[in-house]
This record gives structure tokens, C-alpha cells and sequence, in this order.
């Protein structure tokens, strides 16, 4: 497993995370296979929501019922929460904020997060009442490092021009099928090209400007809510073809083709997983260190549909 430095802070993460949006109806059992599998394959990284589960901090608790950590193995891991998404509106008031991570804390049984990210972008954000939330957290010793999720750069650059502490990760949607924010850039200055159109308003060059860490969610799916691309022969023939080919060159299975096509990306990405399936941890986890070639990432990246102009 790849480990990368957060950079601004002191944490050396997997460039793959556990996501564990989808463990609420899990039984205690299941969720400690689930984890113990992803970290012997080398994964230190747990991403968790206030809104997981369906109802508020469901899938938090799950976990902190369900996991015990040591003072020692708590430091060797990475927790982090979401915050900012409530029904029919977002809010990053420092109310908000502050009581969110107090309840994620309890649920999780832990007594800080290394990291917590904003989730949605609140249009009426009032960016001094998030610095004055992000301050008391980490005064607190509650919260170590912020970032934020589906944020544009404009909406990073406005928060920093408050926030003291370094915003250094991004938590994007971003799979080989789902690919604006790369492919608009290898399109660029292409009138006639739909991949022209910056859809993802200089997400890519900003964050590795900036130094930030990108995370990508969502890996396997073709778009915000239309299934995987894995296997799909029916929609994705050529892409699951070039898959297969390079997955039987490498000895990996597929999914560790498809996260290999995001972490060889210079920019130097975690791949935040969805599934509960422990077997899925593992194909997926194999892919943290592929190294494919310039020449199989371009060929996977035209095999997906996207066009080089």
C-alpha cells in the first residue's frame, strides 16, 4: 500500500480509504472483518459522515460500537468526518459545526478527528464563523486538520482568506467514466468538444498548485447516480476489455485497474471506497501501487469514452 503525506499536516495516509457510508445495517462482526481486512491490506484511512446511515451520525456509531481501538492503534489510523449537509439545506454555522463533531466524537468513541471536512458548499457561508468554529475545534483538540468536499476553488480561496489553518483536502466525485475535472483540461481550447466545457472549474490544477490532497469518491461509478462501470459490457465493452487486459498483466483483479488509473495520477490521489464487501477491499486495495504506463492510462482514459483531441 501506497502511504501518502498529507501535506500541511503530519499524517502519512493510504492512498486508499475505507469509506463507511454504508455499514448502519451491519452487524458488529461484519463491520471488524470489513476493517480488519482493509488494514492488512495496508489501508489506515476511515472516511465517515454525520449523515451516513439515514439518520443522523448512524453509521458513526456502528463503527464506534463495533471498533475498539488502543491508545497506540488510534494513533496509527486516520478518522475523518463530514459536516455541513442537513435535510432540505446546508449549514456551516459555527453551531453547526462545533455540536456535529461533538456528536461525531461520542458516536465514534474517539476522542479527536484527524480530519474534518466540510461537505457540501453552503452559499450562505459567512466565512469568519467557520474560521471561529475551526479554531475552537482545534483548540479544543477535537479536530487536527480541515478540508473540505465538492468545493470549487473559488469557494477554497474564500474560505482561506478566513480560515488559519491549511484546507488540505478536497473530496471530489471522480472514477475513469466520471472524469470532468481531468478531462476538460486535455481538452481545452476545443470549441466543437462537450469535454471542453470546465465543468470542474480548475479543481485538478488548483488542489496540485496548492498542495492539496485530492479524494476521490465514488470510483467505480459512471456518474452521480447511474451504476458501475466494472463489468457493464452492455455500456462500457472497450473500457472493461482494455481492464481485463491490464488486470491479467498485472496479476490484479479489476478493480485494482480502476484505482490504478486514478493513483498514478502525478497529483497524487487517495481512492475513498464505498463497499462493504471485504473481498472488494482487498481487489480494490491491490491496485494502491500499479504502476501503469503513460501509454495504458491513455488508453484506459479513450477506452472510457473520453476523447483526445
Amino acid at each position: 500500500m501506497k502511504i501518502l503525506p498529507i501535506h500541511g499536516t503530519d499524517l502519512n495516509a493510504s492512498n486508499v480509504v475505507l469509506g463507511m457510508m454504508r455499514i448502519a445495517q451491519l452487524r458488529d462482526e461484519e463491520i471488524r472483518t470489513l476493517v480488519a481486512v482493509a488494514r492488512d491490506n495496508g489501508v489506515n484511512s476511515f472516511d465517515h459522515a454525520d449523515i451516513y446511515g439515514g439518520q443522523r451520525h448512524a453509521c458513526e456509531q456502528r463503527f464506534g460500537d463495533a471498533i475498539s481501538f488502543g491508545p497506540a492503534e488510534r494513533e496509527s489510523v486516520l478518522i475523518q468526518s463530514k459536516v455541513g449537509i442537513r435535510p432540505g439545506l446546508y449549514d456551516f454555522s459555527k453551531a453547526h459545526i462545533v455540536r456535529t463533531v461533538e456528536e461525531s466524537l461520542v458516536a465514534l468513541r474517539t476522542e479527536y478527528l484527524d480530519l474534518l471536512l466540510l461537505h457540501r458548499p453552503d452559499t450562505l457561508m459567512e466565512p469568519d464563523e467557520v474560521a471561529e468554529a475551526f479554531d475552537e475545534l482545534q483548540g479544543t483538540g477535537k479536530v487536527r486538520n480541515f478540508g473540505v468536499s465538492n468545493h470549487t476553488p473559488g469557494q477554497i480561496e474564500l474560505l482561506r482568506r478566513s480560515v488559519r489553518q491549511p484546507l488540505v483536502v478536497n473530496q471530489v466525485q471522480l472514477s475513469l467514466v466520471h472524469a470532468p475535472l481531468i478531462a476538460s483540461g486535455l481538452a481545452t481550447n476545443m470549441a466543437h468538444l462537450d469535454a471542453s466545457i470546465d465543468r470542474g472549474s480548475g479543481i485538478l490544477d488548483h488542489a496540485r498548485m496548492n498542495r492539496i490532497t485530492l479524494q476521490a469518491w465514488s470510483p467505480f461509478q459512471s456518474g452521480f447516480a447511474s451504476g458501475v462501470f466494472l463489468g457493464d459490457r452492455e455500456h462500457y465493452g472497450p473500457l472493461n476489455d482494455e481492464i481485463d487486459d491490464l488486470a491479467d498483466a498485472y496479476r490484479v483483479p479489476p478493480a485494482a485497474i480502476a484505482v490504478a488509473w486514478i493513483t498514478r495520477h502525478p497529483a497524487e490521489m487517495q481512492v475513498v471506497l464505498g463497499t462493504t464487501s471485504p473481498e472488494r477491499v482487498a481487489d480494490a486495495a491491490a491496485g494502491s501501487q500499479v504502476p501503469l504506463t503513460r501509454e495504458e492510462w491513455y488508453r484506459l482514459f479513450s477506452a472510457a469514452g473520453h476523447t483526445l483531441p
